[in-house]
């Protein structure tokens, strides 16, 4: 049985602003104060995990150690099957540059991978989020949200960020990267997530 988030304090595992932010005003209604990693001068845990969900336990476990509080973390990433699961776990990385991310390079090498592979369109694909809820007591909630779609080039669209340009959502002809914010998050891997994580707190 799901245990219910009773707390009126909670650590977000992120030094991501944006995230910050978007979970502030998603618990606001709740009561809870939010605070993230700056708040508590902790670094970024090394992510070593080859699964979503076990790299937001990384990033919940650390947090909690080192607080005290209550943590919750994600780790989200785009696979493409015609790439056997790939950028995957690894989505952020794709982006690197050495002088900060760049994900124009992550897309045309998923672009480029998918030309190597002889694989014939359309591509299919689909953004993950796995959200992890941990307690300083040792239990964990995991919740996982889904958007599926298609790989599209070329890049098409100026809004969103990382690999939106490239992502066509299931029944639908744009891009997440031409769609408005509103339309966007109402289906996004994220909103479907922490769409089961309203459950625990409600």
């Amino acid at each position: 049985m799901m245990r219910r988030f009773a707390e009126t304090s909670l650590v977000v595992a992120t030094h991501n602003t944006g995230k910050l932010d978007e979970f502030r005003a998603l618990l606001s209604p709740y009561g809870v104060t939010v605070t993230g990693n700056a708040d508590h001068g902790l670094p970024e845990p090394e992510e070593t995990e080859q699964s979503f969900v076990g790299n937001a336990r990384i990033k919940a476990r650390a947090a909690v150690a080192a607080t005290g509080l209550p943590a919750l973390a994600d780790d989200s990433g785009l696979e493409v099957f015609d790439l056997d699961g790939q950028p995957g776990v690894y989505t952020a990385d794709w982006a690197e540059t050495g002088e900060g991310r760049d994900f124009d390079i992550a897309m045309e090498r998923v672009h480029r991978e998918l030309e190597a592979s002889g694989r014939p369109a359309p591509h299919r694909a689909r953004f993950c989020c796995t959200l992890v809820l941990a307690w300083p007591d040792g239990h964990e909630e995991v919740f996982e949200g889904h958007a599926a779609g298609t790989v599209t080039w070329p890049m098409r669209g100026a809004r969103g960020h990382g690999y939106d340009p490239i992502f066509v959502p299931e029944g639908h002809e744009i891009t997440f990267a031409e769609m408005d914010t509103d339309t966007k998050n109402a289906m996004s891997h994220r909103a479907r997530a922490v769409e089961k994580l309203r459950a625990c707190l409600g």
